[in-house]
């Protein structure tokens, strides 16, 4: 794909930041909640919300598998896809991991790729736009599992209900453009080989809201102001980066409200293993001042992989 810059264009100015709990550990974040909802981050945007006996997956991506995004030349728009179904086979039968719903944000490799083998293990209800549900469904996902999504929709479930915004990919590179943009019908079913042919497909926002608690999620380092509004969630999941968006992170934190927790999503190499969590941009800095000057009354919460935490 050639869109006028380099591969490093395309993937080095959106990916970023680590973030640590202001004025305190993992461990005292895990133990400061309340709450009946129970967040674990399973490295860049996957997140598991569980609320008693029931499981949400926000982008759920185990495999990670080499793209050579944070080498010098960038992330290789040929790299195969796979799916390391040993590793997934195994938090699912030792029973560390399950899900009712799963909930894509958009359709890049390291958001989607794993998602299709999940919902045929566990049998979840999965959403995403069309573009997302074709994609997955030429991967071998269960289509009657699938439920297409616009943006707007409130939809309540037993003991959790899962609000779908309107949002907006990362804008990266000198031009601020999408990687891998693109869509394309439900109807069409060429199976994607590499990781160009996940295309981003329209970008979804979710809040999750059950056990006296509520986390907004997005996917990509950008949103849409207006769809926020009057939102008050107690948790913002916030990806590192957004250099291109306009106050990205005062302009979110103002119209959210200022919420009581903000944790760091989408800040690490995702070419090293699950298990290794790196920074390899130094973004923790630029995030942790940014939501300090923004909102110095959240708590700011960084996990480890699979590091878990009560809101």
């Amino acid at each position: 794909m050639d869109m006028g810059f380099s591969r490093r264009g395309l993937f080095g100015a959106g990916a970023a930041a680590a973030a640590i709990l202001a004025g305190a550990g993992p461990a005292a974040a895990a133990a400061s909640g309340t709450s009946g909802m129970t967040l674990r981050w399973w490295g860049n945007n996957g997140w598991e919300i569980r609320i008693g006996p029931k499981t949400v997956l926000i982008d759920p991506w185990l495999t990670r598998f080499k793209t050579g995004t944070y080498t010098p030349a960038g992330a290789d728009p040929k790299t195969p896809l796979s799916v390391n179904r040993a590793l997934i086979d195994g938090f699912l039968d030792r029973g560390e991991l399950r899900a009712d719903h799963i909930l894509v944000t958009h359709g890049h490799y390291d958001h989607l790729t794993d998602v299709p083998y999940l919902a045929k293990r566990t049998g979840a209800t999965v959403i995403g736009t069309e573009t997302h549900l074709s994609l997955m469904a030429a991967l071998g996902a269960p289509e009657d599992q699938l439920a297409v999504a616009s943006g707007g929709e409130d939809l309540t479930f037993d003991g959790y209900s899962i609000r779908v915004l309107r949002s907006l990919h990362s804008a990266v590179g000198a031009r601020a453009q999408v990687p891998f943009p693109g869509s394309r019908p439900l109807s069409r079913r060429d199976r994607p080989r590499v990781i160009e042919d996940l295309v981003e497909g329209g970008t979804l926002a979710y809040q999750v809201t059950g056990g006296g608690a509520s986390v907004l999620d997005f996917g990509g380092s950008n949103y849409v102001e207006s769809e926020l509004a009057g939102l008050r969630p107690d948790v913002v999941l916030l990806p590192a980066g957004g250099s291109k968006v306009t106050r990205y992170v005062p302009r979110l934190l103002s119209v959210l409200g200022h919420p009581r927790y903000v944790a760091a999503t989408h800040w690490d190499d995702f070419d090293l293993p699950l298990g290794q969590a790196h920074d390899p941009n130094g973004g923790l800095d630029v995030l942790r001042t940014a939501v300090a000057a923004a909102s110095p009354a959240s708590a700011f919460v960084v996990l480890d992989h699979l590091g878990e935490f009560t809101p």
